[in-house]
């Protein structure tokens, strides 16, 4: 866990980075310097090109992780590389095409019920584009196990640009509109840092020349591909039917809740960026004994930090949204329902990666079909026939994932014979559940106090509420010894 827990927390500190801009961004800067419907537009057309991104990528950037690290000589690598590379354009060009070709068609159909989606509909396909390139360079620089600098740009960079640009929008040097289209531009920068830095890495000489596994790479890219597009339908359909049914608004008053309960995500996503990589290696070497040993690491560790924000979100809920205007206020049930699902997600650790990375990969994509199918059938069950509300979207995005991911624990110990539990896991699970449950409905007595008639007293009981809990979470966790590797940092810390 050496190399993981290094690189970890450096990705840790640039992905949390990410989020306190990304906070300020969502919690402050959107909701006041950006109209409601243009905040929702915003939403629309990330969450629409998030459903796109897998299809253009071709799976290529779940490839290179798992069939890198097999090849032993520079010319394998460089055939491998070489044949992967340009693969998603054969999806690209034609897509391009067809969409410049029916766009007139294409855009009456997503601008039904929000006429203003119209204008801007090809900026899916951009931004789509750009996030397929940039997550295969990013997967270039993993198999070297150098994730920070893909980090920061995946993390850290498109907040910053958002931050700069939204002020810009306030400053009135740029409008409402163009937002959008400078938006667009500076993920087109992303994707060409990430290349320079991936090539940087390795450049590999370029070869018509193809692996001699090549069939089973093409094979396991359409598996991926797949695998791939139902996963983000999972993620962002929610996001997507809103404005089918209701207004541009209500998919910015929703990205809120859902931005807030996804906060505690961070650990696993920073951990997981050198995980996938090294557990396709210990695959590759039939190294079980060390993949079962990163398996449970991971889960406690991932449980701990994450277990850890659930608390402190949950519990200041109430205050956290008594800051932002009061059309947002009304997600308290979504933040907890998609920070209980980030968190148990943590509980899981490596299991994902256990799976794409072994000879099982093609179970990714029942599995991920049985789960698109079913979120979509819950959405509309929830949200159109039983009128929910955004409440429906969280419950149905919480059901269809705690049953899938539970199913891949049973998977993974039916194939490989280990399991993310170990004796410490169920404790560290009662020490949640009693924080939450004792500081949930509990905030420090404090006087209403004004700062030029904004809210000091809501941020005062966060902090306060907050450094009181991480105080006795830190005492559990070190009293109980749940993790050895955080109770060594905590040792080395006060030596």
């Amino acid at each position: 866990m050496g190399i993981v827990l290094k690189q970890s927390f450096k990705n840790t500190l640039f992905i949390y980075l990410g989020f306190v801009f990304g906070g300020i961004n969502t919690l402050v800067l959107y909701t006041r310097f950006l109209e409601d419907e243009y905040y929702g537009l915003v939403t629309y057309l990330l969450a629409t090109s998030n459903i796109l991104m897998p299809l253009i990528a071709l799976g290529i950037h779940h490839t290179i992780v798992k069939f890198f690290s097999s090849y032993f000589t520079k010319a394998d690598k460089d055939k491998f590389l070489s044949s992967v590379l340009f693969l998603p354009l054969l999806v690209a060009i034609p897509m391009g095409f067809l969409g410049n070709l029916f766009y007139e068609q294409i855009g009456n159909y997503l601008s039904e019920e929000n006429p203003i989606i119209k204008e801007y509909t090809f900026v899916i396909y951009l931004v789509a584009f750009t996030c397929a390139y940039f997550e295969v360079f990013h997967a270039w620089a993993k198999v070297h196990f150098q994730t920070v600098f893909g980090n920061i740009l995946k993390e850290l960079y498109n907040r910053v640009a958002v931050m700069i640009l939204l002020f810009a929008v306030y400053f009135e040097w740029i409008t409402k509109a163009e937002f959008i289209y400078y938006l667009t531009g500076a993920y087109f920068i992303r994707m060409l840092l990430m290349m320079f830095y991936a090539f940087k890495l390795y450049f590999p000489k370029f070869t018509f020349s193809r692996p001699d596994n090549f069939n089973e790479v093409l094979r396991f890219s359409l598996y991926i591909i797949l695998a791939g597009s139902a996963g983000a339908i999972i993620l962002d359909i929610d996001k997507f039917m809103i404005p089918g049914k209701e207004s541009l608004e209500k998919a910015a008053y929703y990205s809120v809740a859902v931005f807030i309960g996804s906060f505690i995500e961070a650990p696993s996503r920073a951990m997981l960026n050198i995980l996938q990589p090294l557990t396709s290696k210990t695959l590759n070497e039939d190294n079980h004994k060390e993949v079962a040993s990163l398996y449970k690491k991971s889960s406690i560790n991932l449980l701990l930090i994450s277990g850890l924000f659930f608390v402190l979100i949950n519990a200041n809920i109430g205050q956290l949204f008594s800051l932002l205007p009061k059309e947002y206020a009304g997600g308290a049930l979504v933040v907890f329902m998609i920070s209980l699902l980030k968190m148990y997600n943590g509980f899981l650790g490596n299991n994902g990666a256990i799976i794409n990375n072994s000879k099982y990969y093609k179970v990714t994509l029942p599995f991920s079909l049985i789960m698109a199918f079913s979120v979509y059938f819950l959405n509309k069950l929830f949200y159109y026939e039983l009128d929910m509300g955004t409440d429906g979207l969280a419950l149905a995005t919480l059901i269809v994932i705690f049953f899938a991911n539970t199913g891949k624990i049973f998977f993974v110990k039916r194939k490989f014979s280990m399991t993310p539990f170990t004796n410490k896991s169920f404790l560290m699970i009662f020490i949640i559940t009693a924080l939450y449950l004792t500081f949930n409905f509990w905030d420090f007595p404090i006087e209403n106090i004004y700062l030029f008639k904004f809210p000091i007293h809501p941020i005062i009981n966060i902090i306060l509420k907050s450094i009181l809990i991480a105080l006795i979470y830190i005492f559990l966790v070190i009293k109980f010894n749940i993790s050895t590797e955080i109770t060594n940092i905590v040792n080395r810390f006060y030596k």
